[in-house]
Parts: C-alpha cells; sequence; structure tokens
C-alpha cells in the first residue's frame, strides 16, 4: 500500500506546506518532532502533535495491512503453480501412449553419446552435470532444454531422430544408433584444406596458427577446426567434428505444444532469444487479416537482430502459413530528454533564492 502525504488525518492543503519544508512523506512526518513543524504556515504547536499522531497511526495500520496482502499473494501464487501442474498432470494422462502425427509441435528430451563415448547434447542441467559437461554460462543461455521440433519436418533434427521420432507415442522412451548418413555425415576429404602459414596469418588478422583453434573461412562462413601444422602448412578441417561417427542417443518425447502464443515463444527460443527474455516482447496479432505484430524490446534495440528477425519470420509463415501471414516488428526509440541549458539553470536558481526569501519574510 502506498501512502501519500494528504492521506493523513486533518492535513487537508497544509500537506503543500509541509512539502516545501522538506517533510514529503508519511514516514517523514511521523518520526518529526512538534519543534520541527511550528515554523510551518498554519500549522501550531497542538495541530502539530495531531498531526504527527495521525501520520504513526497510518504508518501503524498500513504495516499491518502488508503482511496479510504478502500472505495472499503468496496463496494466489501456490493456486497458480498448483493449477498449473493439474494442468499438465492432466495434458500427460491424455496423451500417455498417444501416437505422435506428423506435424505436431513437441518437446524432445534427448542425450547424445559420440562412437567414442562422449556425451555431447543434454536437455537438462542435472544431465548436464551428470555427464561432466556443465557450464554455468550455457546454463543461463537456456542451453540445457529440451528440443522443440516440429515432427516430420526437416531442419529440426537430423535425418536419423526424424525418422525415429515419427514411429514413437507420447512419453515413450527410445535408446538408437543412428549411423553416420543420417548423423553428421561421412567425412569428406574435399572439406580439408591445406594453407601456407604466411596466407593462413592474413586470413587470422596476423596471428600465427595454433593447434585445435577454431577457424571461420571468410566469404563462405565455414567453421574449421586446425587440425595439424606442418612444413610450413596449416591443416583445416571443414567436416562436422562428429562427422563418420555412429551416434547413440536416448529420446523421449514430452509434451505436445498445442496454444498459439507457446508455439510462438518456441519458435522465439529456437532462433537464440534467451527464455527469459521472450516475454519482454510484446506480441499482438490480428486474426483479421493474420499478422504479427512484434515490439522488439528497449534491452535489444541497439543489438543486431537481423538474422534472428528473418529467420523467425520464415518460420512462422512456413510452419504456421494457416494462422500467420505477414510478421511485422516494430522498433521504439524514445525522445532522449533535453538537457537543461546554462539560461535554464540560472532562472532556476533564481526562483529557487525567491522562494527563499518569501519564506523568510514570511516568518517575519
Amino acid at each position: 500500500m502506498s501512502l501519500k502525504l494528504e492521506d493523513v488525518k486533518g492535513l487537508g492543503k497544509k500537506a503543500g506546506n509541509l512539502k516545501e519544508a522538506g517533510i514529503d512523506s508519511v514516514e517523514k512526518l511521523a518520526n518529526s518532532k512538534v519543534e520541527d513543524l511550528l515554523d510551518i504556515k498554519g500549522i501550531g504547536k497542538a495541530s502539530a502533535q495531531k498531526f504527527i499522531d495521525s501520520a504513526k497511526e497510518l504508518m501503524s495500520t498500513d504495516q499491518k495491512v502488508e503482511p496479510s496482502l504478502a500472505k495472499t499473494e503468496v496463496k494466489e501464487k501456490e493456486e497458480e503453480v498448483a493449477t498449473e501442474l493439474k494442468k499438465m498432470e492432466e495434458k500427460k494422462k491424455f496423451l500417455q501412449g498417444k501416437k505422435i502425427e506428423k506435424g505436431d509441435f513437441v518437446l524432445v528430451k534427448i542425450t547424445g553419446k559420440s562412437q567414442r563415448g562422449t556425451v555431447f547434447r543434454v536437455s537438462s542441467e542435472e544431465d548436464a552435470k551428470k555427464a561432466g559437461i556443465f557450464d554455468e554460462e550455457k546454463a543461463k543461455q537456456g542451453y540445457y532444454t529440451p528440443e522443440f521440433v516440429i515432427v516430420g519436418k526437416p531442419g529440426f533434427l537430423n535425418e536419423g531422430l526424424t525418422e525415429i521420432i515419427e514411429t514413437m507415442n507420447y512419453f515413450e522412451k527410445k535408446s538408437v544408433r543412428i549411423p553416420p548418413t543420417k548423423a553428421f555425415g561421412k567425412r569428406d576429404p574435399k572439406k580439408i584444406e591445406r594453407i601456407g602459414i604466411t596466407k593462413f596469418r592474413k586470413l587470422n588478422e596476423g596471428k600465427n596458427p595454433e593447434f585445435g583453434q577454431e577457424f571461420v573461412k571468410k566469404g563462405t562462413g565455414q567453421r574449421g577446426v586446425v587440425t595439424n601444422i606442418s612444413q610450413g602448412k596449416v591443416i583445416i578441417d571443414y567436416n562436422h567434428p562428429l562427422a563418420g561417427q555412429s551416434i547413440d542417443y536416448n529420446i523421449e518425447v514430452i509434451d505436445k505444444i498445442e496454444e498459439f502464443n507457446h508455439k510462438l515463444e518456441y519458435f522465439m527460443i529456437s532462433k537464440g532469444i534467451p527464455q527469459e527474455n521472450v516475454h519482454d516482447f510484446n506480441v499482438k496479432y490480428n486474426e483479421d487479416d493474420k499478422s504479427l505484430e512484434i515490439i522488439i524490446p528497449k534491452m535489444f534495440l541497439f543489438q543486431n537482430l537481423t538474422y534472428i528477425k528473418f529467420g523467425l519470420a520464415m518460420d512462422l509463415q512456413t510452419h504456421m502459413s494457416d494462422e500467420i501471414e505477414d510478421v511485422k516488428f516494430i522498433e521504439v526509440y524514445e525522445k532522449m530528454p533535453i538537457p537543461a541549458t546554462q539560461k535554464d539553470s540560472v532562472m532556476q536558481k533564481v526562483e529557487e533564492f525567491n522562494k527563499e526569501e518569501d519564506k523568510e519574510k514570511t516568518k517575519e
């Protein structure tokens, strides 16, 4: 509950006089002494005591109300969580054992292990910690979360997993081995490049090559790794690190995403928007013309979101084409306050001086 000075019983217009004297809150008035108020216009000894007592009473009442409000809010939050958990349980009971259909929007829990036994992909922080690959920074970025997938559609998971999921039921668990051709592909000798150290330095901002360093080829954007440095030559491998390996996966389809707004949220997360920031984007949908308007929050205005916006629009128009036509991104740059000029500053000081003079004359 927010208390105002005007709420103090009997104070009325004298609240303005108190504010001028620097007593601009109920708390300050309650902590004042009678002597502090006697110099204020229109306030005598009896009224000063009355105002102070009224302020203390108001503060006391407010403090009794606040815990009650807090308890109410906690109770409402607990009821909200309980309702949500009940809905989730009912949904799980309904979906349990049902066949997954092509085109379903689902969440898939995955643990991926290389042929050499290295865990490289998990869908929860708990699994990351068990595998010894937990990273605090990745956790903050929402890295350890279930995969958002449209069943039967390419571009979400590798070919092998896409085919397996189509055969599953909701909440069914499977352990599968995906061959290289349907995982990360066979190793391609054409994706291995040998260049001279001098040329490499020019492409690497003048720096010498280091074994194991990542390297991005300018112009193509290909990402590779320096695998060898020998006899004046640098060997760069642009194959995927897991190319040529059979991959073991543990998979489970754990949810079906059906609500329009939830689908939007997961598309945004899949495009790299942190989960905790998704609700900072103000989204408005117009059913009449099937247009979607997304207002970019202030914290993202000065980030380069070109590829994210383009990719998000394409995904929504492709995979939710029955519901979405145009996607509009709106950026609002608020007008910055104009700093006071020297002239304004001087005039302000003159006005403050005149007020002080008027107070002194009134006291006399």
